[in-house]
């Protein structure tokens, strides 16, 4: 019965422990960019890694698994928790949470944003070409997007349509 539970198991540690690895992970993300974890907010690959991490150490070393079980319970009780915060409350959103760049505003490269956002100018051409633009002319903003994806807004070559600015609400225009 050791395996399942021990009377030395550190449980209210585990679950400090818990809030300050997810904390951390979250900063390092912010810090390093959202190019960072392509496909992933900071959030979810907080959460990944954590839960990854504890069954790592259940699976792999001494750990029973009634520490590993409190370990993921506080991480999805600390993911419902973050979740309802971000929803109440914005500026908790947006501590934790990146917004989405511009890259490109029309026909302009934003050379600044695309250096703070780690991003090449032949990474931005490549997302051009992949979203089948012929000419800058048809470029009506290219958004780096919370998770990382590059997001081209264009017009066909015989349209003249112009870009509803409710589609770049929430984008940041300065790094």
């Amino acid at each position: 019965m050791d395996w399942i539970y021990q009377d030395s198991d550190p449980i209210l540690e585990t679950l400090g422990g818990v809030l300050l690895l997810f904390a951390s992970v979250i900063i390092i993300t912010r810090i390093v960019g959202l190019r960072s974890f392509a496909k992933f907010s900071t959030f979810d690959f907080a959460f990944t890694v954590a839960v990854g991490s504890a069954v790592a150490a259940v699976l792999t070393s001494s750990t029973t698994v009634a520490h590993g079980v409190t370990a993921i319970a506080g991480l999805l009780i600390l993911t419902a928790v973050t979740a309802y915060l971000q929803q109440k409350f914005d500026l908790f959103n947006e501590l934790i949470s990146n917004k989405p760049l511009l890259l490109m505003d029309g026909t302009e490269i934003l050379e600044g944003n695309l250096k703070a956002a780690r991003v090449d100018k032949s990474q931005l051409i490549a997302k051009l070409r992949e979203a089948n633009v012929l000419k800058f002319e048809q470029v009506r903003a290219v958004v780096l997007e919370t998770t990382g994806d590059i997001s081209v807004l264009h017009v066909s070559e015989d349209s003249d349509c112009e870009l509803e600015d409710q589609l770049l609400e929430g984008v940041r225009r300065k790094p």
